[in-house]
């Protein structure tokens, strides 16, 4: 796929993968339409993109969690492109607590962020989309294929995606519609400083070390080859590659595994 002139919408656009998945389509020239609760940052990134690569960027402040915002996304979209060509659902949150900790709410929010952010974008974006027989994109998780503890929400919310995904798949197998699931290893960005603690508060730190991870800019590009080539599935790291066949294999071995791995952490929940 020739990404000139194609519009492309990015949600979560204003840090981490969303931001470098907006330098790397402005850079094989599509224009953008980005989306982010941070309005000052994401106007300042879309004025950034316009200057640096000569494509059209928009800013759009939405919270993926209200169905309204989403709807008022496309809308623009529209309104400026006339079109929609590919639509990325990036934006997301974790948490970090122990489920027996966690309040409820914590759980929901994973939930109205990650899974009802993607079916709300997609959901509008859908007849535009197939019009154009272009692309429809969640950046999901490991933590999609294998629960991880002290992210119960985070895994039940990526599950969810990716079976939302899935079968949205199988339907359009004849319309011409691409439907990709991303899955990146753990990717040295924010999301882990934000994710929520049992009450609902920001962790603020990470309890992993960033710095063994995949960049965010390698991510994007991984991303933005995966539509070029119309790929169903991105499994970014062998570790990924790894855990998705034991999870077939020999899952209860994996559980093992994952359980050291995360009881190994900084101030590791499990004790």
């Amino acid at each position: 796929m020739n990404f000139k002139g194609k519009i492309v919408i990015i949600t979560g656009a204003s840090s981490g993968i969303g931001k470098a998945m907006a330098h790397e389509f402005a850079r094989r020239g599509a224009n953008l339409v980005l989306a982010a609760r941070q309005y000052v940052a994401l106007c300042e990134i879309a004025d950034n993109l316009e200057k640096e690569y000569s494509i059209q960027a928009v800013a759009v402040q939405c919270d993926v969690s209200v169905e309204e915002d989403c709807k008022h996304l496309i809308d623009q979209a529209l309104l400026t492109f006339k079109k929609v060509d590919i639509l990325i659902n990036n934006a997301g949150i974790s948490m970090r607590a122990l489920f027996k900790d966690a309040d409820i709410s914590v759980l929901k929010k994973l939930m109205d962020v990650n899974f009802w952010g993607t079916v709300y974008c997609t959901k509008y974006a859908m007849p535009h989309i197939l019009k154009t027989q272009g692309s429809i994109v969640g950046v999901s998780s490991i933590a999609g294929y294998k629960g991880l503890p002290g992210r119960t929400g985070y895994s039940a919310s990526k599950f969810a995606m990716n079976g939302f995904l899935d079968s949205l798949r199988v339907e359009n197998l004849k319309t011409g519609v691409h439907v990709m699931t991303a899955c990146p290893g753990f990717t040295a960005s924010n999301i882990r400083n934000t994710a929520l603690t049992k009450d609902g508060s920001q962790q603020s730190e990470s309890s992993m070390d960033e710095d063994k991870m995949m960049s965010a800019e390698e991510v994007a590009k991984i991303i933005a080859d995966g539509v070029e080539g119309r790929k169903r599935t991105l499994i970014m790291t062998g570790q990924g590659k790894l855990t998705v066949l034991l999870t077939k294999l020999l899952p209860s071995f994996l559980d093992g595994m994952v359980y050291n791995v995360f009881a190994k952490e900084k101030d590791a929940l499990l004790k």
